[in-house]
């Protein structure tokens, strides 16, 4: 399995923010793991453009579940093919919250973008309230089960568990907590799409930054980070790909 290093840029970035891309491709020219970032939309094929022959993959942040028609304002996984995205970034705990996605309409998007030939990153977690409440592990396993096609692979495939709580926030789940879910997916992954999901990436996100990132990466089925505020910065997340390229 090929680690994943990925930045959520969320809304962040004008044209400026590129001379990231390009500080980050000459710091890492040859990283032991995938580095993707996703930037908002207006930046893709420029951002695209600039990673070629370099180490970086660029993804979207979102898709339609239609391949085009009367939606103004969004964004088909074709049109992100189309700007050189590779992935694209689902069911984001912004995007549920936010816009009310639910289970069935990230899976509707994440069979559009495995249709259009894109690697679909699912994200999934819970809230404070249901962690405090015990239901971690109830909450996750009903979004995987609902979020992820059945015929997904771990070609087309990852998913990233973000507990909403440590989003943005500063804090992080225990190890052994971070352990807990991660182990529990690899298993609920495979009970859904097959002897497959042993390959599929896991990774963890919520408030990952260079000085916790050896230790978070040292856990079990963790196999990468969904990163962001962390990712907006070539040193910052440049030390995260180091971490994850030497795990």
């Amino acid at each position: 399995m090929r680690k994943l290093a990925a930045g959520n840029w969320k809304m962040n970035g004008t044209a400026a923010a590129l001379a990231e891309v390009s500080a980050l491709a000459q710091a890492h020219p040859a990283p032991r793991c995938d580095v993707l970032l996703c930037p908002p939309a207006t930046l893709i094929a420029r951002m695209a453009d600039l990673a070629k022959g370099t180490a970086i993959k660029v993804g979207g942040q979102d898709c339609h579940a239609k391949s085009s028609g009367a939606h103004t304002g969004d964004i088909s996984a074709e049109m992100l093919v189309d700007s050189g995205a590779s992935h694209v970034i689902l069911g984001h705990s912004e995007r549920r919250t936010d816009h009310g996605e639910t289970d069935a309409q990230v899976l509707a998007k994440a069979e559009a973008a495995l249709k259009a030939g894109l690697t679909a990153i699912i994200c999934i977690g819970e809230t404070e309230a249901e962690r405090d409440a015990g239901r971690t592990l109830d909450v996750v396993g009903t979004q995987l089960h609902g979020s992820v096609p059945a015929h997904a692979t771990a070609a087309n495939l990852v998913i990233a568990y973000e507990p909403v709580w440590a989003i943005g926030t500063g804090r992080t789940p225990t190890l052994s907590e971070i352990a807990e879910v991660h182990a529990f997916l690899r298993t609920r992954l495979t009970a859904r799409i097959g002897s497959a999901a042993a390959d599929v990436p896991l990774l963890y996100g919520g408030s990952v930054k260079p000085s916790n990132a050896t230790e978070i990466f040292a856990v079990p089925h963790v196999d990468g980070a969904l990163v962001g505020g962390a990712s907006l910065k070539a040193a910052d997340f440049g030390a995260i790909v180091a971490a994850l390229s030497a795990a």
